[in-house]
C-alpha cells in the first residue's frame, strides 16, 4: 500500500495482494522508521462506517473504509473510492482510496502485484 498526501488530501494506492488482505482481515498496515520514531499508516473496513473517514493518532494515519465497499471489491472493476470528510466548518480532508495499477512509463519499482493499465493501449 502505498500513501501519497498533499495538503488536506489523503490517498492510499492499494496492490492485488492489499486488497485481498483488506477484504480478508478488514485492514492493511504499513510502516516507516525515521530511527527513533515510526510513522505508520492503515486502511481498516468499518462496518458503521458509510464513507471514508481518518483519523490521525499516536504517529499513526487510520483510514476508514466501509465494510460494503470492500466486499466485492478484490473480483469487481472499481477502482477506488473517494469522500470528502468534514473538520471544521471551513476545512475538510479530501480522502482517496484505489487500486494500484502498472505504469505506463518506465520505472525501477516492483509492480509485479499491480493492477492491468487500462489505458495500455494509448
Amino acid at each position: 500500500m502505498k500513501l501519497r498526501i498533499k495538503g488536506n488530501a489523503v490517498r492510499l494506492r492499494l496492490t492485488k495482494k492489499d486488497v485481498t488482505l483488506l477484504h480478508d482481515t478488514g485492514i492493511v498496515k504499513e510502516q516507516t522508521s525515521f530511527g527513533n520514531s515510526i510513522f505508520r499508516y492503515a486502511l481498516q473496513s468499518a462496518a458503521a462506517a458509510t464513507a471514508l473517514s481518518a483519523t490521525f493518532k499516536d504517529n499513526t494515519i487510520t483510514v476508514f473504509i466501509p465494510q460494503s465497499w470492500v466486499e466485492k471489491w478484490p473480483e469487481n472493476d472499481v477502482v477506488g473510492f473517494n469522500s470528502t470528510m468534514k473538520l471544521t466548518a471551513t476545512d475538510s480532508l479530501y480522502l482517496l482510496v484505489e487500486k494500484d495499477f502498472i505504469c505506463l512509463d518506465e520505472t525501477t519499482e516492483d509492480q509485479s502485484d499491480n493492477y492491468e493499465n487500462p489505458n495500455k493501449t494509448c
